[in-house]
């Protein structure tokens, strides 16, 4: 958390291995060191043990959500069949059993957003970062996405989530406050 300009979506940017460090080390999950890593390796770890939820949520257009979803599973090597199984049930988990067919410009700015959440957890990641994911919705539909994120965290999932909001910063175990691009706060829920 922070105020606009404070450096959040850099610093989740950098942890989630989008973008580089101009000084110091990322080592994520389990020890892992971003500077050590090649770029094949570093897009092969981004695709198979982290997931994405952008406030823009960077779907397809000429995609159905149902493709979207299974788009990264089948970059991982999934049997298609496989993938689209995995891809529905992702779609089911967040509401959109009956959306699957749908183009990103057919569906609510909630429901696109959903579709983002449900291709970030379709292949079960480690960890899944969210850029301001309710910056661009109404209350209703954020306040959704949130129950959304908390019923994942409740079932495991480890969720690294920048938001400007204080009512889902008070839902975090963990709330790392940033101010000009430096952490000046850590506190625990």
């Amino acid at each position: 958390m922070g105020r606009s300009g404070a450096g959040k979506s850099t610093f989740m940017y950098q942890m989630s291995l989008l973008d580089e460090p101009t000084s110091g080390e990322v080592i994520i999950n389990g020890g892992h060191n971003a500077a050590r890593m090649s770029n094949e390796e570093k897009t092969d770890f981004r695709l198979t043990r982290l997931g994405y939820v952008f406030q823009d949520y960077a779907l397809i257009p000429e995609l159905t959500a149902l493709e979207n979803v299974a788009l990264p599973l089948l970059m991982q090597d999934i049997p298609q069949k496989t993938a689209y199984v995995q891809a529905g049930e992702a779609l089911k988990r967040v509401g959109l059993a009956t959306h699957m067919s749908q183009l990103p410009s057919q569906l609510s700015g909630g429901e696109q957003q959903r579709v983002s959440i449900s291709r970030a957890i379709a292949h079960k990641p480690d960890i899944l970062f969210a850029d301001e994911p309710t910056a661009n919705l109404d209350n209703e539909s954020s306040k959704v996405i949130m129950d959304i994120f908390l019923e994942l965290h409740r079932a495991g999932q480890t969720i690294i989530m920048v938001t400007h909001e204080p009512e889902y910063g008070k839902m975090a175990q963990k709330i790392v406050h940033l101010d000009d691009g430096r952490i000046v706060n850590i506190t625990k829920n």
